[in-house]
């Protein structure tokens, strides 16, 4: 048997069974098409176009809090790793705590956690 059978086996059910789930759905699926479906909502209930411009400042935080706290996920890591990396792993974790803290000081300095 050559030993990339079970990869090229792999490879294929992993395109074939979301392809055959999709065509199941389709097949089967009830059809009941209703205008509300359609309808735009919030909270349930239809409402009027929106007035203003949503401000970017909602989305500017959201990618602040993924950055940062990607990059506060990778302490545990380096907790649990601390006595095999030794001085170095602590060196090594200080540069990126002072690359950490000059993008946090930026980000401070220009506003990007104030809600104005």
């Amino acid at each position: 048997m050559h030993p990339y059978l079970p990869l090229l086996v792999y490879g294929v059910l992993a395109v074939a069974v979301p392809l055959v789930i999709s065509w199941l759905f389709h097949r089967v699926a009830p059809r009941r098409p209703e205008p509300a479906k359609y309808l735009p909502y919030e909270s349930g209930h239809p409402t009027a176009p929106l007035l203003g411009r949503i401000p970017v400042k909602f989305y500017l935080v959201a990618m602040l809090f993924v950055i940062f706290d990607v990059e506060a996920a990778s302490f545990y890591p380096w907790a649990v790793n601390l006595r095999d990396l030794g001085a170095f792993g602590l060196w090594e974790m200080l540069a990126f705590l002072v690359v950490l803290a000059v993008g946090y000081a930026y980000v401070w300095k220009k506003g990007g956690f104030s809600w104005r």
